[in-house]
């Protein structure tokens, strides 16, 4: 087996050397409660400040819009149930929007809200590549509406979504607007001053920093709902003592994205581009999933296999040393379709047999090159398994 690499950046990421130096003197000798008033809080206190700051200036944000969370899908809950329920309270709107393809964490959190709180789900029209339809969206806004949650980046197919124009809308009918941009932050820039967005959801393990940490931006005067409540902490909107060696981490690695993401960019595209042209040259029977090169994420390359069983394939491409997932983290060994391929139109016998190779700043064209070279043998192998 060839020295094992990693091709599943879009689970996760190995966290920065330079984060883990910025996180280990909180972990050691900054160990206070930010809610105590002695010298150890004190110091912890200012960690938390300066990171809240950090993250605030690098997203054209004010301090009081950063609300620290456990990850992104705590962020994505947050704004979601707490949005609608503020909402509701206090405009008696009752419908949420949503995309079809959304993560578990807003498509479960909606479901959820539908069936012990009441509230009518919607899913707006996409494509056949994940995009929303603007002009089939205007026919659903309205008064009634609590919120539209739509991600900017899908985790499983890489399409990019229409941000700007989604929240224009949304503006347009005093419609809050909650963007889950756990993978697109991963890559770029996250400016709010010039985004009509009202909620964005990050989580810091996409891009180099700790697990266990994420962030919601809430614009000022949005209304919102703590879902987790206990002391006063991130302004009344999120009780629990703030872990401050991990939000250190956070926007250490928050701040290394704006600074090299560009240039992390121009390594990614042409590998990825790569991995997109050979797959598809070289294996009958393969199709690409989501947009094109153009409105897709930078490192993210997925496929479906007609006829192939995706979790075999995974574990055959493990056992030769390549780690990459069969759609999304939280589908791997899920041996139903994936709801997200299905709604794209995809039939079982194909939505089955996907793949999903998400590449990371410090993957070479050589790993490239090498895992170009057996994947067609691993699939073949796989599809004569199957019959």
């Amino acid at each position: 087996m060839n020295t094992p690499t990693y091709l599943d950046y879009g689970a996760t990421t190995p966290i920065d050397r330079r984060v883990l130096s910025v996180m280990l003197p909180h972990l050691e000798s900054t160990f206070g409660n930010p809610s105590s008033l002695h010298y150890w809080g004190q110091q912890a206190e200012r960690v938390l400040d300066e990171s809240r700051q950090t993250m605030a200036e690098l997203m054209g944000a004010l301090p009081s819009e950063i609300i620290f969370t456990s990850c992104g899908s705590e962020s994505d809950n947050l704004a979601l149930r707490g949005g609608a329920l503020a909402r509701r309270e206090a405009a008696g709107c009752n419908r949420i929007l949503i995309s079809p393809i959304e993560h578990p964490a807003i498509s479960n959190t909606a479901a959820q809200l539908a069936t012990q709180n009441g509230f009518v789900i919607e899913t707006l029209p996409v494509d056949s590549t994940g995009r929303i339809l603007l002009e089939e969206m205007k026919i659903r806004l309205g008064a009634d509406v609590a919120l539209v949650s739509v991600m900017a980046a899908n985790n499983e197919i890489g399409t990019l979504n229409p941000i700007p124009e989604i929240g224009s809308l949304c503006r347009e009918h005093q419609i809050p607007f909650h963007s889950d941009a756990v993978q697109y932050g991963a890559h770029f820039p996250v400016d709010v001053s010039n985004l009509p967005v009202d909620m964005v959801s990050l989580g810091a393990h996409k891009f180099y920093g700790p697990k266990g940490i994420g962030a919601l931006y809430v614009r000022s005067g949005t209304p919102l709902v703590p879902v987790q409540t206990g002391g006063s902490q991130e302004f009344g909107l999120r009780a629990a003592t703030e872990n401050v060696p991990l939000i250190a981490g956070m926007a250490k690695a928050f701040q290394l994205v704006q600074e090299e993401g560009s240039q992390r960019i121009q390594h990614l595209v042409p590998l990825r581009d790569k991995m997109i042209r050979d797959v598809l040259k070289n294996i009958p029977g393969s199709r690409l999933t989501g947009a094109d090169p153009d409105s897709r994420l930078p490192n993210h390359a997925s496929f479906v296999f007609e006829g192939l069983d995706g979790n075999l394939l995974i574990q055959v491409l493990d056992s030769e040393g390549y780690a990459c997932s069969s759609g999304s983290a939280c589908k791997t060994g899920d041996p139903k379709p994936s709801s997200v391929l299905t709604h794209l139109g995809y039939t079982p016998d194909w939505a089955l047999g996907s793949l999903r190779v998400t590449l990371g700043k410090d993957t070479t064209r050589k790993a490239v090159s090498r895992f170009l070279e057996i994947l067609p043998g691993c699939v073949q192998r796989v599809r004569e398994a199957d019959q």
